[in-house]
């Protein structure tokens, strides 16, 4: 067990290890995750979350590591969450992201965390929702969360983001993909990295044309601008930066920052909620009720959604054999 309240502090005092004890509680599912999300509430809402989201290979962990250094230049507090994929041997995250940031480490104002999905679809890890309200609290201005390399299916990082960064790169295919389901409705804002190659000008054209398909937004509705960068060169990062101020700006002006927090934590809510139910559904496997609701279903005696109000209404009502009194959630 360990003193909650004198790690918060600690942690509002900008210590690293503090930070890091309260992240591993979360990752890990603590008994005490309860008391320290509670601890935390009064200290969350101030940081500005900013996802990156791209296929392999477009330098998101480049791009990510120059909008530090951009950040730092005005005096801001950085948390990075960077989200790698689980080792199939060990279950932690290869580190491979912390490797590429490395200029960052010795920096008072910065703090990088690597966490591992541990099979988690979406591009994040579970416990991404409770690490950032930790970065928050901690008090950094600007949270970064460098999802996992994803694909058109894997774009959980808009449910949890204030501003949604989508990279491309010229010569990858990523004028295809942006038009697939999903990456092209999660941007905020696009970014065409590594533009000192072949086909940039071409991939900027094509990205801005599937953008403009089907469009029906409203006067004054927020247009995802493409912007141009090299990251390894630190070029065009101040024009990345200027477009999410921008955004930043338009979200807080039109009231949709709120709404986005509001929906985050309704999702949160929700999660939170339905791994509950899930825990104490589990303890019904070793009980009686639910092989006795199947049992029904089989013989045609109960259709399957009445055995289903029959099983969430046992329950919600706490009354199941072997339930358990709650979930962590993530």
């Amino acid at each position: 067990m360990v003193d909650v309240a004198e790690l918060v502090a600690a942690a509002r005092e900008g210590r690293p290890r503090a930070v890091a004890r309260l992240i591993s509680l979360v990752e890990g599912g603590s008994g005490q995750l309860r008391e320290v999300m509670a601890a935390l509430a009064p200290h969350c809402g101030n940081a500005y979350v900013v996802g990156l989201t791209g296929s392999p290979g477009v330098g998101k962990s480049t791009s990510t590591s120059a909008l530090v250094s951009a950040y730092r230049k005005q005096g801001r507090r950085v948390g990075i969450l960077a989200v790698d994929p689980s080792s199939p041997f060990s279950g932690g995250a290869l580190l491979g992201d912390r490797v590429r940031m490395g200029e960052h480490a010795s920096d008072p104002g910065v703090y990088i965390r690597s966490m591992a999905t541990r099979g988690h679809l979406g591009g994040l890890a579970w416990a991404a929702p409770q690490a950032i309200r930790v970065l928050d609290a901690a008090g950094c201005d600007v949270v970064l969360v460098e999802t996992v390399g994803v694909g058109q299916s894997e774009v959980e990082i808009a449910a949890q983001a204030d501003t949604s960064v989508v990279l491309l790169a010229p010569g990858m295919g990523d004028g295809i993909q942006a038009a697939k389901a999903g990456i092209l409705e999660i941007g905020d804002v696009y970014v065409v990295n590594k533009a000192d190659r072949d086909g940039a000008d071409a991939t900027v054209r094509e990205l801005n044309h599937m953008l403009g398909l089907g469009e029906a937004r409203k006067p004054g509705d927020w247009r995802p601008p493409v912007v141009k960068s090299v990251a390894a060169r630190s070029e065009g990062v101040e024009d990345v930066l200027a477009a999410l101020d921008k955004h930043h700006g338009w979200m807080t002006e039109r009231g949709v920052l709120a709404e986005r927090r509001a929906a985050r934590a309704a999702k949160e809510i929700e999660t939170i909620a339905v791994t509950a139910l899930r825990e104490r559904m589990g303890g019904l496997r070793g009980g009686k009720r639910l092989e006795a609701l199947a049992g029904r279903v089989v013989e045609g005696s109960l259709d399957p959604y009445a055995a289903a109000d029959e099983l969430v209404e046992g329950v919600t009502e706490g009354g199941t054999e072997g339930g358990t009194a709650g979930g962590t959630g993530g």
